[in-house]
């Protein structure tokens, strides 16, 4: 059967871009409908750009400046050159061309910086969404003035399709779980493969199916439980961030579990779970089960129990160990209804066991 956990969790975004001003500057413009899909490079609001345009014509000004002067001075160093061979200079004053050339050179490279330094700062002052998502509250109006060294927040845009679900599981199942795996006694689908079903606020069931992502490794010294991630497709956007969940994960399958209706289980003085069975020589014989967890109506049980064996579901208080009985197949009660015996001979009704091959089961 398959070994499933239902866990609760909350909903995040897949990305997360917080938009922010990286020049100074009064808005003149929003370029977006808040709450709308945006694209990844879509210009969001403008920024007056009218100083930084005034920074770049002075850069380029600067620049043009310095490579006239590199031409000067280059010129002269290469007659420099000629004529200190001949001694009609002195080598101080060669030495002082070739110095003015290399200075001259050097703010080339830094009016060219400059320049693209402006070429940047001209550039943020269209504000681009840097991913494709919905985009959030405007914090600002027009008019409104933004800073780069506060970094003014203008909005938010989130990328729900994928979304996240992160679920918390107690570390103890998580230990538990490892170990059953290290035992041969529940073989894993896999990672990646598990399948992963949800359940919304409202009780419905979403109708994708999820990817395991991870498991953090690390354990929340508060609640003891670990993160679980999952990925969700999220074409209609159903899922928003923030929403609570409840998570089913099929983490396996055990291959020596049964299931036996809760009626035909008892326990015993010390607590242990039994079931009464009939043997193949048709007599009544008490058996001690290991019954770890309820599944609907049915005990899931790990051991006690063969395969084909007729358990006694209805009349079992009517028969003693030993006794020989006739048994009758069971039929599970309608809704509200509880089994009762027919008859004051002494009959059961038994149902034999069967692997579960469904989840629904």
């Amino acid at each position: 059967m398959p070994v499933s956990v239902e866990l609760p969790g909350r909903t995040n975004p897949y990305l997360v871009a917080q938009v922010r001003a990286r020049v100074d500057g009064i808005v003149l413009k929003r370029d977006f409908k808040e709450g709308s899909d945006v694209k990844a490079g879509q210009r969001l609001y403008k920024i007056d750009p009218a100083p930084y345009i005034a920074a770049l014509n002075s850069a380029q000004a600067t620049l043009a400046n310095a490579q006239a002067a590199v031409k000067s001075a280059t010129a002269q160093a290469e007659r420099y050159s000629i004529l200190v061979g001949g001694n009609a200079v002195s080598k101080q004053d060669y030495d002082n061309a070739v110095a003015t050339r290399d200075q001259m050179t050097a703010n080339v490279a830094s009016g060219k910086a400059t320049l693209q330094t402006a070429r940047i700062n001209l550039g943020y002052t269209d504000v681009l969404s840097p991913i494709t998502g919905r985009s959030g509250i405007s914090i600002l109006t027009e008019g409104a003035y933004v800073q780069a060294s506060a970094a003014t927040l203008m909005t938010t845009v989130r990328q729900i399709d994928p979304i996240y679900v992160d679920l918390s599981q107690p570390s103890v199942e998580g230990l538990q779980l490892r170990r059953d795996v290290a035992s041969g006694r529940i073989k894993l689908t896999g990672p990646g493969q598990a399948t992963v079903t949800l359940q919304l606020e409202d009780g419905t069931q979403y109708p994708e199916t999820g990817k395991l992502e991870f498991t953090d490794i690390t354990v929340d010294q508060t609640t003891g439980s670990v993160t679980i991630r999952v990925l969700f497709p999220n074409p209609r956007y159903v899922l928003l961030p923030g929403m609570y969940v409840r998570a089913r994960i099929d983490e396996g399958v055990n291959e020596n579990a049964m299931l036996v209706p809760q009626v035909a289980v008892t326990h015993n003085p010390v607590g242990q779970a039994t079931a009464m069975v009939v043997g193949a020589d048709g007599k009544a014989a008490v058996r001690t089960i290991q019954a770890t967890r309820t599944l609907g109506d049915n005990w899931v049980v790990e051991g006690g129990l063969d395969d084909g064996e007729q358990v006694i579901v209805a009349g079992w208080h009517k028969v003693q160990p030993g006794m020989q009985v006739r048994t009758v197949a069971w039929q599970p009660p309608q809704e509200n209804q509880r089994p009762t015996a027919q008859s004051p001979a002494p009959s059961a009704a038994v149902g034999p066991q069967e692997r579960v091959a469904r989840s629904s089961q």
